[in-house]
């Protein structure tokens, strides 16, 4: 059932839980996540980066994907279809394709240009139903060749963006995108309070959740945070579900080279973690 993040993670920060983005690369990603959400019986959101949308042909070809998939699986569980890290263009085209939320990424910006930009953006998806992220203070890592370097944000700065009627807030606080190098400092748990603090019942997003440790999760989402976003995790354990499929010779066994038998692995360990993920969240039967 597509619907914007906004219910959902409204309810999510009331509950004290989280709801996973778990980004999509294909139609196997797609499929295994909302599944997996369907048996948990969560809501869940798909995260589209920028990249990833031009890999599957564009967002409306990830958006009909979807749309279809959704109603041919029988999904009954919520599901947002959402931007990633979105440009102010690629805003509006994920607002044109048929996206039911997006990501608007200004932290680069100066204050005020971001301040700018984030309110035209929410006034154009709010007026066609769609919620909106934003985001202030870098998060760290590359995230298709956007490279932050993990800064902590301004509580001030994060209520003025929060102030402008967005639905959800990214705030960097330490965090990054792709694996946590061994002397990684974790999480600002003081800067996460008080942003929590300045913008009150507003869903907190934490992105870079792939390695963040289990406790730190857990203490996040006591803090306000309401949605974190997955994508490197699952993509490490599908590449080492399909490298153990091809190494122990399996592709050469029969048909095992079909691409149906060749991705079950990887497809079967996206599933695994999906659920282990959402176990930890506390998304499991919320929807």
């Amino acid at each position: 059932m597509l619907v914007n993040a906004k219910e959902m993670l409204d309810k999510a920060k009331a509950g004290k839980y989280a709801v996973g983005q778990f980004n999509i690369n294909n139609l196997e990603w797609t499929k295994a996540i909302l599944l997996t959400a369907q048996e948990c019986n969560s809501p869940v959101i798909l995260g589209v980066s920028e990249g990833a949308g031009k890999y599957m042909c564009g967002f409306e070809t990830v958006a009909a994907m979807v749309a279809a998939m959704d109603k041919s699986l029988g999904i009954t569980v919520p599901v947002a279809l959402h931007l990633d890290h979105g440009s102010y263009d690629a805003c509006y085209k994920c607002i044109k394709a048929g996206f039911t939320s997006i990501m608007f990424d200004g932290s680069h910006f100066p204050i005020d240009e971001n301040v700018a930009k984030t309110t035209e953006l929410a006034n154009a998806a709010h007026g066609l139903g769609l919620s909106i992220e934003a985001e202030v203070g870098a998060i760290g890592g590359e995230e298709d060749g956007v490279i932050g370097k993990g800064e902590c944000a301004d509580p001030k700065e994060c209520k003025m963006i929060a102030d402008l009627g967005v639905d959800f807030l990214a705030a960097g606080i330490g965090n990054i995108h792709g694996v946590y190098p061994a002397n990684w400092e974790g999480l600002s748990f003081e800067t996460l309070d008080a942003v929590n603090k300045e913008v009150g019942e507003m869903p907190l997003v934490l992105h870079g959740g792939t390695g963040i440790p289990d406790d730190m999760i857990t203490k996040a989402i006591s803090l306000g945070v309401a949605k974190i976003n997955v994508n490197t995790e699952c993509q490490l354990v599908f590449a080492e579900a399909t490298r153990g499929y091809v190494e122990a010779g399996k592709d050469k066994q029969g048909k095992g080279f079909d691409p149906r038998k060749l991705l079950a692995p990887g497809f079967e360990a996206i599933k695994a973690k999906v659920k282990e993920k959402m176990e930890l969240f506390g998304s499991v039967n919320k929807a």
